[in-house]
């Protein structure tokens, strides 16, 4: 448990370190550089994917040669170098080049990261596990924001923006230092079990494939949330205020992921996760009515809990049904179908904005998301509770 919550931490850190930067990025690409709804959404599309076939890579080798805790920090490490880029940006291109480098370190670290924490956790508590990780992680976030809330106050312009940059550094620096403390697991494997990932695809549980189908298939419609910001902009929040409704969502996903990864451990993963993408529907339906403030704020708090319902416990039900010797290549997997589908979704998104309306991705969205809902609910068989 000592190493759940030291890997829990450098979330934490690392988290409260990006979300003191990532709400502010759509606002200042719009503020600074004049970019269009098309042009965010193809900086995050192309930021998020390019990220996915490293995170892939990146579990093989935690597999092949268990450097999970070197890889990790690695990764992490890299979130230094992408507030330097962000700072000398000159153009929404030198934000492009920012955010690819920032996740890229994601890309590496997502994968050896999680496995270190599926290995420290006990499997009758796996949810329990990547519930208290999220949790830790959404804090993180939620305090970062909170913080670029405060800061934001009474400030104007590009060289506001900037201040919060240099800021952010500094808890990243601190998630590093966690990493002094993190015990890694050695698995010494008989060199016949560190085969290519491709000459074990036929082996793969069917379950497992069939699932990261649906989740390529709800990821389409899960553009962004660069677009939540706009979204709310549009309908009356201002620069400031929409930090702090960013806020309220991490809060509550940061408050449910425990309750909600333990009860996944009591009735199983498939209920949660069917559930999740109702939810998430319910969230973008809602995203694209809203039409008060008030009604925003209510989405947002919704959109919380999804996200609790899900990002723990997909973790966990990916991490329960993959082979032992290949965990780390699917958990890599897993994040690598989420990245490669973000981009279309999130161009998608930027598309139909533009051409249908603001309302137009989110419903989109929502179609998808219950599609994939229905494919999970019929087609995956239900694993008993550990």
């Amino acid at each position: 448990m000592v190493n759940i919550i030291l890997l829990g931490l450098v979330s934490f850190f690392t988290d409260l370190s990006t979300e003191m930067v990532y709400p502010l990025i759509p606002l200042y690409l719009t503020a600074a550089f004049g970019a269009t709804p098309v042009i965010v959404g193809i900086i995050e599309g192309i930021a998020e994917s390019a990220s996915s076939l490293l995170k892939v890579f990146s579990g093989y080798i935690s597999d092949r040669f268990q450097k999970k805790k070197l890889l990790a920090f690695s990764g992490y490490a890299t979130g230094l170098l992408y507030k330097l880029v962000l700072l000398i940006a000159g153009s929404w291109f030198g934000v492009l080049v920012a955010r690819v480098v920032d996740r890229l370190g994601k890309g590496v670290r997502t994968a050896p990261r999680d496995v270190l924490v599926s290995e420290s956790a006990d499997l009758n508590a796996l949810g329990k596990s990547f519930g208290i990780h999220k949790a830790l992680d959404m804090a993180g976030a939620a305090l970062g924001i909170l913080i670029t809330y405060f800061l934001l106050l009474g400030s104007n312009g590009s060289f506001a923006y900037k201040k919060i940059f240099i800021l952010s550094a500094i808890p990243a620096v601190l998630g590093l230092c966690m990493f002094f403390f993190i015990k890694e697991k050695k698995t010494e494997r008989p060199p016949k079990q560190r085969e290519r990932f491709w000459k074990n695809v036929k082996g793969i549980d069917g379950q497992l494939k069939l699932y990261l189908a649906v989740v390529c298939i709800f990821t389409l419609g899960n553009s962004s949330n660069a677009f939540l910001l706009l979204k709310a902009k549009a309908t009356g929040f201002d620069n400031t205020s929409v930090v702090l409704l960013y806020f309220v969502y991490n809060i509550v996903a940061s408050l449910l992921s425990i309750p909600f990864g333990r009860l996944s451990d009591k009735v199983g993963r498939k209920g949660l996760l069917v559930t999740g993408y109702a939810v998430f529907a319910a969230c973008y339906v809602g995203f694209a009515l809203a039409g008060s403030q008030m009604q925003m704020i209510m989405v947002f708090v919704l959109y919380g809990a999804y996200t609790a319902m899900v990002a723990g416990v997909e973790r966990a039900f990916v991490a329960e049904i993959a082979p032992p010797a290949l965990r780390g290549t699917m958990l890599g997997l897993h994040s690598t179908v989420t990245g490669v589908a973000l981009l279309p979704a999130s161009v998608i998104a930027g598309l139909l904005w533009n051409s249908l309306g603001t309302s137009a991705p989110f419903l989109f969205g929502a179609s998808l998301s219950l599609i994939a809902a229905i494919i999970l609910a019929c087609f995956m068989k239900k694993r008993p509770a550990v």
